[in-house]
């Protein structure tokens, strides 16, 4: 199926669709920019963005951890890492007096300088710098077939939860009075943006994965005037980003992630002209 996928795209009349790597780039594109929207969506509602920033950032460690241990590719733990970040966050927030932004900080600044002193111990931090700014285009078809399965998860888990991770948004204690486990809730929710980030370091980059995530829900937001609009707006924008900054990337020969976060920047730009009343 993924092939005639991909040479459908390839009898486009353009010429970056005639190279395979931009082929599946799109594809990649066409998977990732939706789960990036339904996730952003509840992570801003959430107040979970300076989250999504510490994991991406944090996962430097696993990938240390990884290359330590002998790994070619360290994902599996960069993922395990991020997970377990994740539950560690969570549970802090229930058991010490501080503010969450101050318990993320805290975990995000340890995490980072213990991948950073573990990265230069195994040789140099330069051999990794592909994890800084991603690299969509070289993404395979298997990939790819992961990236398939990471949106449907991610659907399920959202169709399954979106109202109590909304509700929990807006008032625990009013969730906790439907009989709503708020830690487990908060903690699923927690781990399933730790395994996109996590997942998506290699293709898009550390320094910008936060972006993709909060951009389009923070443009929709803007002006949608209904939670319906509001994530309908937001995986539109960020089809709309992802497929204008990866072709724009192929004619600017800039690194791709950085271009689509560029683009909704512009967005949001424009956005705040249109803001609701």
């Amino acid at each position: 199926m993924m092939d005639v996928l991909f040479k459908s795209f390839s009898l486009l009349p353009f010429e970056w669709a005639q190279y395979s790597f931009m082929t599946h780039a799109l594809v990649a594109i066409l998977l990732m920019t939706p789960l990036f929207a339904i996730l952003g969506c509840l992570v801003i509602g959430s107040r979970m963005a300076f989250f999504a920033d510490a994991i991406g950032h944090a996962t430097l460690t696993g990938i240390a951890v990884g290359a330590l241990a002998g790994f070619a590719d360290p994902l599996w733990v960069m993922i395990a890492f991020a997970l377990v970040l994740a539950v560690t966050i969570s549970s802090l927030k229930r058991i010490t007096p501080h503010s969450t932004d101050t318990i993320i900080a805290l975990t995000m600044s340890s995490s980072v300088a213990l991948g950073v002193v573990l990265l230069s111990h195994a040789g140099g931090i330069s051999r990794y710098s592909k994890y800084l700014v991603g690299d969509i285009l070289s993404i395979t078809p298997e990939e790819i077939v992961r990236l398939a399965v990471l949106l449907g998860v991610t659907g399920v888990v959202w169709l399954i939860y979106f109202n109590r991770i909304l509700l929990l948004s807006f008032n625990s204690c009013l969730a906790k009075s439907r009989a709503i486990n708020t830690w487990f809730t908060e903690t699923l929710f927690a781990c399933l943006v730790a395994v996109v980030v996590s997942s998506s370091i290699s293709w898009v980059g550390l320094l910008v994965i936060s972006s993709l995530l909060i951009f389009p829900a923070a443009i929709s937001r803007n002006v949608a005037r209904n939670a319906f609009q509001y994530v309908v707006l937001a995986i539109s924008v960020s089809f709309f980003t992802g497929i204008v900054g990866l072709i724009g990337s192929y004619y600017l020969d800039t690194a791709t992630g950085a271009t689509i976060v560029l683009v909704a920047t512009g967005l949001f730009i424009l956005s705040l002209f249109f803001q609701r009343a």
